[in-house]
């Protein structure tokens, strides 16, 4: 970089996101595929850049591998102004993979990811340490914890604690997906151990019922409190979301009359514009109206990444 660029550089404020992006296969057509990139954080991410300012500089961390795919993927990254600084590389791995094809009117989901790079993004505590030293806000999920083995999710807790008490805001979806975990106990136990470490959750209903017997939105919200955290946000699909403090309640409505073309990605646009937005001053129930506007622009288009001036705010 060049003196200026530095200078530029030490005047953003830091967003990081952790977890793995895959490629991504989605069926266009009949039997006609098309190359992606896409992950769950990685897509928050995404949108975090969409609706952030130019004063703020959002960077991913993640570990790739030695192939023509992984270096794709880094270019990828750097074309959409996504920091690759906290990018580690593997050798002799490669990015996990998953296809997208419809059948019955439903997308179905098949995954490979057994060799994939990003299952060692926590292997070094100092890799770690270095990549969340300064900045406002670490957001990672479930989905983040359930690829790495159990030492590496206690390094990856333990380094984004040591975050938190350095000032850093934690962000935390559940994301729940069983079929990554070696037992639906490591699971709860993991994501409720997360959820005490950060200031926002954003749980989905559907799933903190099924897995957790939640009752309602309004029993998400109170053991995730009870854990710690500060503000709780829960997404509801196509109903409204419930936003939960110590203090206070809001309930705000999901955008009406939109069409429903592809709902992949929606949840983690949610939880991008919604950060983006209290990051940025907003209060709690003008975020979640960010949050549904931007969620509703993305199951309008295929895919989980929608182009990024779509879903700008409008100046």
């Amino acid at each position: 970089m060049t003196k200026i660029e530095n200078e530029i550089m030490e005047k953003l404020k830091r967003v990081v996101c952790i977890g793995e992006c895959m490629l991504e296969f989605s069926e266009h057509t009949p039997g006609n595929y098309k190359l992606a990139f896409a992950g769950d954080t990685f897509n928050t991410a995404w949108y975090l850049r969409a609706r952030l300012g130019a004063d703020w500089q959002v960077d991913y961390i993640t570990a790739i591998g030695d192939d023509a795919y992984s270096e794709q993927m880094l270019a990828f990254f750097d074309a959409h102004h996504i920091g690759t600084a906290c990018v580690k590389h593997v050798g002799n791995r490669r990015p996990g993979l998953y296809i997208i094809h419809q059948s019955e009117g439903d997308r179905h989901f098949t995954y490979w990811r057994d060799r994939s790079a990003a299952k060692q993004l926590a292997d070094d505590s100092q890799f770690l340490r270095n990549s969340l030293s300064g900045t406002e806000l670490v957001y990672f999920s479930g989905i983040t914890l359930a690829i790495l083995d159990a030492p590496g999710r206690e390094r990856l807790l333990e380094e984004v604690k040591r975050a938190k008490s350095q000032g850093a805001i934690v962000a935390f979806d559940p994301n729940e997906r069983p079929a990554l975990w070696e037992s639906l106990t490591a699971m709860k136990e993991m994501i409720e151990k997360a959820g005490s470490i950060a200031n926002f959750v954003f749980p989905t209903f559907p799933d903190a019922q099924m897995y957790f017997d939640d009752k309602n939105p309004e029993a998400v919200a109170l053991r995730y409190l009870n854990l710690g955290a500060s503000e709780v946000v829960i997404k509801n699909g196509a109903e409204a979301a419930l936003v939960a403090t110590i203090h206070q309640r809001h309930t705000i409505q999901a955008r009406s009359g939109v069409t429903s073309i592809d709902p992949t990605g929606a949840g983690d646009s949610f939880n991008g514009a919604y950060l983006a937005a209290r990051l940025q001053g907003s209060n709690s129930e003008d975020a979640a109206k960010s949050a549904h506007n931007v969620a509703g622009t993305v199951i309008g288009h295929r895919g989980a990444l929608v182009p990024m001036e779509i879903v700008r705010p409008a100046i």
